[in-house]
This record gives structure tokens, C-alpha cells and sequence, in this order.
């Protein structure tokens, strides 16, 4: 009789568990994988200079690569980005991505205080929040340093000076963050 009713019990839990799943889960947005960073700086005459960097093989592995750009001292460029996952063939362009899911993402340009370079939001997504694809860079004088962008997936775009590319009080998570050499010449 104990044990009827114990395997009743059991039964019964299990029937209540399976009527409780919830039929309609919410879809999972798995992180974008983001092998290949491109920052293309181009002048007013059309010439490109191209910061690169490539991990085909995802962390751990053989080493990245990385190729810094040279600019020009007092010239404005159009800057920007381009994302790729080329650990799989073909290759996906997590730039689409980053465009469809404009208000979920942000970069931010963090140059070392050596580096006279800044840059300025030309893009912005639905609700009028910068996203960072599409940009313009500013040299002045002849420098050296180091450009660092972070791509940040769901930060507070309305937190204290986020829109001005403050990362301070963004908030969200990373999902790429590069170091970039920069020559100002």
C-alpha cells in the first residue's frame, strides 16, 4: 500500500511538472563569436588605412594577429567597423547583426591619453542612441598610442554620458575588446 502510494505521488508530480512547461520559450540570443575586427579609417580622398585584427581560432590556439593603422597629423576620417566570424565557412558578417540589433549594442573608443585621435558617433540606432559602426576620427598632432574599442552588448544607453562613448556607466557585458596601435604622423 506505501508503496501504491509513494509511486502515485511520484506519478502525479511528474504529470504536474510536464503540464507546467511553459509551451512558447523565449528564444535564446546566443553572444555573437567574433574572430576578425576591422577599423577602416578613410580620408576626405578616399584613401584607406586599416587597423585589423584576427583570431580565426577563437580564444586559446595560435596566436592572434594584429596591424595598427597610420594616419595623418590634423585630418578627419570616416571610421568604421567591421565584424566577421570566420571560424566557420563561410564566413558571417556579425556587422548585419550588430546593425539589426542596433539597440542592444554600443562601441566605445578609449584612446590612450598619448594618442591624439578622437572619435565621434555618426550612427545611432532606433531610439536615437549612438551604436558605434559608423563614425568620425579627428587627428591632431603627430602621435603614437594605443586605440582600444569595446563592444558592449544591452548597456544603459541613457546612463550619464554614455551617449558621448563615456563607457563609465554603461554597464552590459563585453563582447569584444581590442587594442588597436595607432601612428599619427
Amino acid at each position: 500500500m506505501k508503496n501504491k502510494f509513494l509511486g502515485l505521488l511520484i506519478l502525479s508530480s511528474i504529470f504536474f511538472v510536464s503540464a507546467c512547461k511553459n509551451e512558447d520559450p523565449s528564444p535564446i540570443n546566443e553572444e555573437e563569436l567574433i574572430t576578425n575586427v576591422d577599423l577602416v579609417f578613410t580620408d576626405e580622398n578616399g584613401n584607406e588605412s586599416i587597423a585589423s585584427f584576427s583570431d580565426n581560432d577563437g580564444v586559446g590556439g595560435e596566436e592572434p594577429t594584429l596591424s595598427g593603422a597610420s594616419l595623418s597629423a590634423n585630418t578627419t576620417y570616416q571610421l568604421s567597423i567591421q565584424l566577421r566570424n570566420e571560424s566557420v565557412s563561410p564566413a558571417i558578417d556579425i556587422t548585419a547583426e550588430i546593425e539589426e540589433e542596433a539597440t542592444d549594442h554600443q562601441f566605445f573608443f578609449l584612446p590612450d591619453a598619448s594618442l591624439q585621435l578622437s572619435v565621434t558617433y555618426n550612427d545611432e540606432d532606433a531610439e536615437g542612441h549612438p551604436i558605434g559602426l559608423k563614425n568620425t576620427a579627428q587627428t591632431l598632432n603627430n602621435s603614437t598610442g594605443m586605440l582600444t574599442i569595446v563592444l558592449r552588448h544591452k548597456p544603459n544607453k541613457s546612463a550619464a554620458n554614455v551617449a558621448e562613448g563615456s563607457i563609465d556607466n554603461a554597464a552590459g557585458e563585453t563582447d569584444v575588446e581590442v587594442s588597436f596601435p595607432i601612428t599619427i604622423q
